[in-house]
């Protein structure tokens, strides 16, 4: 006879951000008796190939970008100057090493148990866990489950030859510099690594299928940084027509070091380029792969995200969904908050009840070059949901201070550029969209702004800091 199915009050699955969110929350503030399962390496998305390696990689690629622009200034660097593309890798796998530490450290201390391993319902509350080591599968149970377990970067089908491409997971793995390297796609994350590799000097040739990327951005955001990357030396390769077959010539066995690996990708239009790297970046698919979701009845949408309403109920009592699994808003500060909430509402006091979050008015950043800060609604979506004749949009384009040393010529190549969308006779501020250098440290307060319904006046009745760029936003006319 199997033995009985361990019993706990509270099982998430998936040991990300969201997920760490969730369990925390019902163990350290409730008393819960809490597993999260987790089959791969602790931390999820963010902490090991999204958020935390994009950001300090980004960093790495801005001192050479500052270190180019000194020049203006007067440095001199015709003696040359040199970095260590791998030394930095190291020390970035290290502090990762370090966080997936802390994450551990934070569960044994509030008392929840990390069980590594890949489980598998066989009913709706009852799983059979494969241990990562190699142990005996066992079952565990509980009254309430969530499913925390994100999203994978996914390649095209169809294409001949495209697993010789990589996505942004193995991009982390890369530990050398190719001379050139191409991505494919035009959402956040190719526009973020393909303005990394081309601050650091690689040949960089971005395919995007319009006329511009960032598309779900608001057009000023699309059209000025669009241009800009062009302007900083990457190859967008506008209205493209997409890739027929992808021919790997030689190398490619070592992952960290795309240096000797040569591609032929061949364009459906019978173009042909030789590349050392070419990266997918043409979405995520929600990470149900081996969870037996089709044992629970859980109900999915058109995408194969899983369907919840506002409190992250699923179409099963007692299953809940947070983060990218969901297909909503997906960003790890949004994962973390959904999963405290839910925390809240399923363990904590009556007047917590009702928690949950709200998907709206949810401020974002794109580590661009220079980078980018939105929040609400573009101003095609404000048209839309209020008229074109109940909106007034304020805009404004010019280039920092830092700028002023540099030649005219050169300087115009380097804008900053707002807007900020009001409606309604009292001017509801109900968008704002920033491009700059800074945008992503200032665009937290100006979420704040739009979260809370301010207004117009708010900001004119705002003393401005000078001299700043954002100094702009609250000097509108």
């Amino acid at each position: 006879m199997a033995p009985a199915p361990k019993q706990f009050d509270y099982i998430v699955i998936g040991g990300g951000s969201g997920g760490s969110g969730a369990a925390r929350r019902a163990s350290g503030w409730y008393g819960k008796k809490t597993a999260i399962i987790d089959a791969g390496t602790s931390g999820g998305c963010c902490v090991n190939v999204g958020c935390v390696p994009k950001k300090m990689t980004w960093n790495f690629a801005s001192i050479n970008e500052t270190i180019q622009k000194g020049k203006e200034y007067g440095y001199d660097f015709s003696k040359g100057y040199d970095f260590d593309f791998t030394t930095f890798v190291e020390k970035r796998h290290a502090r990762i090493k370090t966080l997936n530490g802390i994450y551990e450290g934070n569960w044994a201390k509030e008392g929840i148990e990390l069980i590594k391993g890949t489980a598998t319902f066989i009913s709706p509350h009852e799983m059979e866990v494969k241990p990562k080591d190699g142990g005996e599968p066992f079952r565990i149970t509980a009254p309430h489950i969530t499913i925390a377990t994100g999203s994978f970067p996914t390649k095209p089908e169809g294409i001949k030859g495209s697993e010789y491409g990589i996505t942004s997971d193995d991009y982390f793995s890369i530990a050398h510099l190719p001379k050139s390297m191409i991505f494919v796609g035009g959402g956040y994350i190719a526009v973020e690594l393909a303005g990394v590799m081309n601050a650091i000097g690689v040949e960089t040739h971005l395919f995007i299928r319009q006329n511009t990327f960032l598309r779900k951005f608001d057009p000023m955001i699309q059209d000025t940084l669009t241009k800009h990357y062009e302007d900083a030396g990457v190859h967008v390769h506008r209205n493209h027509p997409g890739i027929k077959e992808v021919i790997q010539l030689k190398g490619g066995k070592d992952e960290t070091d795309p240096r000797d690996k040569e591609l032929k990708v061949i364009m459906n239009d019978g173009t042909e380029m030789i590349t050392n790297e070419l990266l997918w970046a043409i979405g995520r698919g929600p990470e149900l792969r081996d969870l037996g979701i089709d044992k629970t009845g859980i109900k999915l949408n058109e995408k194969g995200h899983i369907v919840v309403d506002k409190y992250q109920n699923t179409s099963v009592e007692g299953i809940y969904a947070i983060g990218d699994v969901t297909g909503q808003a997906e960003l790890t500060p949004v994962a973390i908050a959904a999963g405290r909430r839910l925390g809240n509402r399923l363990f904590g006091p009556p007047e917590l009840k009702d928690d949950h979050i709200e998907y709206d008015k949810i401020p974002t950043v794109v580590f661009a070059h220079p980078t980018v800060g939105t929040v609400g609604l573009t101003e095609p979506q404000a048209e839309e949901k209020y008229g074109k004749e109940n909106i007034k949009v304020y805009t404004t384009k010019f280039s920092a201070m830092f700028y002023d040393v540099f030649p005219p010529d050169e300087k115009k190549k380097f804008p900053t550029q707002y807007k900020v969308i009001c409606q309604g006779k009292d001017e509801v501020i109900v968008g704002m969209h920033i491009l700059g250098d800074g945008s992503d440290e200032a665009m937290q307060g100006w979420g704040v702004v739009v979260r809370n319904g301010l207004t117009k006046k708010a900001l004119d009745d705002t003393i401005p800091i000078h001299p700043t760029s954002t100094e702009e936003l609250v000097t509108l006319r």
